[in-house]
């Protein structure tokens, strides 16, 4: 279960992978130009079927709205306006004074991770009275990851690379999962999204069944990055060994802080948080809830242990309750 992942990581708390390193992403939003290449790889590379009729939502540029059993990579558009822009940026400044990592805290790294952009203009083309905030959303991977925790079939699993992956040969869809996940990222899929897919290729996730991103585990397997990752035009999507996806995106921070960007955080790189960190790390513009992320996420498990014990100790309880009654009669 990956309640028990510990400092090693969660893929050597389950047995996995020996010496092998946890991966994951580091998506920064303030590069993303919301071309949606990376929505499109994805479905492309894992034959999901098409989310609605492809027409623009009245709330924004978009079409696909959320994550779901189909869209394992979805590209948010948020407007702003000065008022809002202001208030992240306030917000920012105060996590600063909080201790958020910022200029001048850790000396500058000896060298650059490959993909390095230094030699790029990485300057988000806003201005203080309007601005566009994308942002590629994508299964977190959680450390302690509650869908894994409850599957009752075993068709979810913690691979050798850290990632969550649901072998939906496997599933029974019976949905449990989807009740886990804090952050709303897994869903069963429906029959008829699927009817015209399995027409032409077998080979699909079964309709029914519970679905998201693996993380691309096949193309891990032969050391291939991931198809969104690989496709990304502005590297806002990064991949690669998680703590240097960390270390980078904490320097990332730094150099918008000493842009005047306060507004800048992270989101997922917290070992401490309630899943126990994310391999799946954000580089935000504003507060989470603005990007429809939970604040504050909670592993639906994280309380197991005591709520077993407390159970225990009730039953426990009712035992000699019942005892006590028992012997009271006789006498």
């Amino acid at each position: 279960m990956s309640l028990l992942a510990g400092p090693a990581g969660p893929a050597a708390a389950s047995g996995w992978g020996g010496d092998q390193q946890r991966v994951g992403f580091f998506t920064d939003t303030s590069i993303c130009i919301g071309c949606k290449a990376c929505e499109v790889a994805c479905k492309e590379w894992n034959r999901n079927p098409v989310d609605g009729d492809l027409e623009i939502l009245g709330s924004s540029y978009d079409n696909t709205g959320a994550l779901g059993a189909n869209t394992w990579r979805h590209v948010a558009f948020v407007e702003q306006g000065r008022e809002r822009i202001e208030a992240a940026q306030e917000s920012g400044r105060k996590l600063v004074g909080l201790g958020m990592p910022t200029v001048g805290q850790r000396p500058p790294r000896g060298q650059t991770p490959d993909g390095d952009l230094s030699g790029t203009d990485r300057t988000p083309p806003n201005t203080q009275e309007f601005r566009w905030l994308m942002s590629s959303d994508v299964c977190k991977h959680c450390t302690n990851a509650g869908c894994l925790d409850v599957c009752p079939t075993g068709a979810i699993f913690r691979s050798e690379f850290g990632s969550v992956v649901v072998q939906s040969d496997v599933c029974n869809g019976c949905g449990t999962c989807v009740a886990a996940c804090p952050f709303g990222v897994i869903e069963r899929r429906d029959d008829g999204t699927v009817s015209a897919k399995v027409e032409r290729d077998e080979d699909v996730p079964h309709a029914g069944t519970a679905n998201k991103c693996t993380l691309c585990y096949d193309r891990l397997v032969v050391g291939e990055q991931p198809a969104c990752s690989a496709t990304c035009p502005t590297q806002s999507i990064r991949f690669g060994e998680h703590d240097e996806l960390v270390d980078s995106a904490e320097d990332r921070v730094r150099a918008l802080h000493e842009q005047g960007m306060t507004e800048a955080r992270l989101y997922g790189a917290n070992p401490k948080d309630g899943v126990g960190g994310t391999g799946s790390v954000f580089l935000l513009l504003d507060e989470p809830e603005v990007y429809g992320l939970p604040p504050d996420p909670q592993v639906p498990t994280k309380e197991l242990p005591q709520m077993y014990a407390r159970v225990g100790i009730a039953a426990a309880g009712m035992l000699a309750a019942t005892a006590l009654a028992f012997l009271g009669g006789r006498r």
